[in-house]
């Protein structure tokens, strides 16, 4: 999981972001970004019910991709916020590096 820094506490960050940010999409999710003031990087993941009705499946599919940032966290902008947005549940089946992938073409999309 990512330290407990680098998420959002709060509602008010969050709809902050969506007021005010920019979107990316690709077919499986999408990533809302704005510029921060803390000097850090803030992440979220939504996972709505309309993917998957159960809460077992919400949650890993967030595990996953937290840990998929974790991992690689070293290569995302810092002094940003980012809420990424899952639109499927194929984010549970797919292969780690082709989720890895799938994040790493959202920020690189994100940059420009």
């Amino acid at each position: 999981m990512l330290a407990k820094k680098y998420r959002f506490h709060s509602r008010g960050g969050v709809k902050y972001v969506y007021q005010h940010g920019k979107t990316v999409r690709k077919s499986r999710m999408s990533l809302v970004f704005c510029d921060n003031t803390r000097g850090f990087t803030r992440v979220a993941v939504v996972v709505s019910k309309k993917v998957t009705k159960t809460a077992v499946k919400r949650n890993r599919i967030r595990r996953r991709v937290y840990e998929a940032i974790r991992q690689n966290f070293e290569f995302i902008p810092k002094k940003r916020d980012y809420i990424f947005v899952i639109y499927s549940d194929d984010i549970l089946t797919i292969p780690y590096d082709k989720l890895v992938k799938l994040l790493g073409e959202l920020v690189q999309d994100s940059k420009v």
